[in-house]
């Protein structure tokens, strides 16, 4: 028991003896770099480009981090990125020798502290002018300088919405002294591209890369050269989000267009679907125009959109058309010929049209037809069996009017039985013109009723073609653009 107490209170005691320690290390380290920082700046001034021979140029090497995208304006036009700045410079009048402060090698002080260079984003279009952040900078004790700094960019982006939703943008973000030319301050890349480790996922946008380039201009103020380094992301949308709520809704609703011609005429709801229809699709165009920016490029659902709408457009003033086909009576014309032969006799047995009110034929049905066709036959026999017997009776009655009439010549007789003979023929001759004219208007009936009919065969014939039409331009145009989300 006595063991463990000691080595407990070694423990503890080796324990304390090392905090101590450190304490007087950090203190003295302490000590030191306030001695250091003293001395540094004691005459140091920061409104001075740090260099010993003002004709040398200051080289600034550039890192530029992409954490996240916060927002893209395509409308606006504008990109707002979380960067993180790392810039890092040499400072001739910040140097030490690190022996004679204990082997410090370097201090963290404010960065408004030292000289800075005024590297700004060219493109910012950020209505606020502010100061970067004041972070502190690590100076170390050859004089180099690295300052990091996060910043909330607001950028111009071009945006080019000409196949949206699948599109890819191109942002670039410049990045360049605003007063040193390149004679005074340098610029220089750390990478060959933007640093995309600590990048946190978009929802709508995936990162294809983020190249940088280094550009020499000589604006036409100033004769020296002014060097920039340009980061261009690449972007590439998301598209999922405005297929399932933009364009699968157009493409479903598209297909109730050709449904319109499969309508009947009777039904007096083929002109309302049209009209429906096309009012939900300028909703959709509503929504679709409000994102995108006012341009001449017309992205590529707003195409479809408009294709779309122009196609239920021409179907609606088909089938106003087709309808008033359908509503032909009996003083419409005849079906002309051509239309005969190309309508009621092809195009009707090409897309299974049969006669109105029928969708298929049945030998059940045929069989009806027929014995109506013999019905028919059957009382057109018998109403010429009638008209001959009529007619008969006419030529008797013809007869006996001869005769009485030679027999009164002759002998100037006038019975009862001939004047009834003569007034029942005349009976009969009113009867055979009234059947005569029944007959007629019964004829012309049907002849008219046959004619609307045809009419009618015309205009379904003609809803079967347009509706396969229609259902066909629907299914390319939807493969065309659903093809250019590859």
């Amino acid at each position: 028991m006595k063991r463990n107490s000691l080595s407990s209170f070694s423990v503890s005691l080796w324990l304390l003896l090392t905090a101590v320690m450190l304490q007087a290390v950090e203190s003295a380290k302490g000590k030191y770099a306030h001695m250091l920082f003293n001395e540094l700046f004691e005459d140091y001034s920061n409104a001075l480009r740090p260099v010993e021979d003002t004709d040398k140029v200051l080289n600034v090497t550039l890192q530029i981090t992409l954490s996240q995208i916060k927002d893209m304006d395509e409308r606006n036009q504008i990109l707002s990125a979380y960067l993180w700045i790392r810039q890092s410079w040499y400072d001739a009048y910040l140097k030490w020798d690190k022996d004679k402060y204990d082997g410090l090698d370097s201090i963290r002080i404010p960065s408004n502290l030292v000289w800075r260079p005024d590297i700004v984003l060219y493109n910012k279009a950020d209505d606020d002018f502010s100061e970067p952040v004041n972070t502190n900078v690590v100076l170390r004790y050859d004089g180099k300088i690295t300052w990091d700094a996060p910043a909330i960019t607001k950028s111009s982006c071009v945006v080019d919405v000409s196949y949206f939703p699948f599109d890819s943008q191109q942002c670039n973000l410049t990045f360049g002294s605003w007063t040193y030319n390149g004679n005074q301050v340098d610029i220089i890349n750390s990478l060959d591209s933007g640093d995309l480790s600590d990048f946190v996922e978009d929802v709508e946008w995936e990162i294809h890369g983020m190249p940088a380039v280094k550009n020499v201009i000589t604006y036409g103020c100033c004769s020296e050269p002014y060097p920039d380094v340009t980061f261009t992301l690449i972007l590439k949308r998301k598209s999922s989000f405005y297929i399932f709520n933009l364009l699968l809704p157009c493409i479903l609703i598209s297909f109730l267009a050709p449904l319109g011609f499969y309508l009947p005429a009777d039904s007096g709801e083929k002109v309302s679907l049209g009209v429906t229809v096309l009012l939900a699709l300028t909703v959709f165009q509503l929504m679709v125009a409000e994102i995108m920016p006012p341009s001449e490029n017309v992205p590529l659902i707003g195409k479809y959109y408009i294709a779309t709408m122009t196609m239920i457009t021409a179907s609606t003033a088909l089938t106003i058309i087709i309808m008033n086909l359908h509503h032909c009576g009996s003083e419409a014309k005849p079906v002309p010929q051509w239309a005969r032969v190309v309508i009621l006799d092809y195009m009707s047995k090409i897309f299974f049209v049969y006669d109105v009110g029928e969708n298929c034929t049945s030998p059940k049905r045929e069989k009806e037809e027929e014995r109506k066709l013999e019905g028919g036959n059957g009382c057109q026999r018998r109403h010429k069996e009638v008209r001959s017997h009529i007619s008969n009776r006419n030529d008797d009655c013809d007869l006996k009017e001869k005769l009485n009439g030679s027999l009164n010549k002759s002998y100037g007789v006038h019975s009862e039985s001939v004047r009834e003979t003569v007034n029942c023929c005349s009976c009969y001759k009113i009867l055979i013109k009234n059947i005569e004219y029944i007959a007629n208007c019964v004829r012309d009936h049907k002849a008219n009723r046959a004619k609307g009919i045809e009419w009618k065969k015309v205009a379904k014939v003609m809803d079967r073609f347009f509706m396969w039409i229609f259902f066909i331009m629907v299914f390319f145009m939807s493969v065309l653009i659903i093809g250019k989300a590859d």
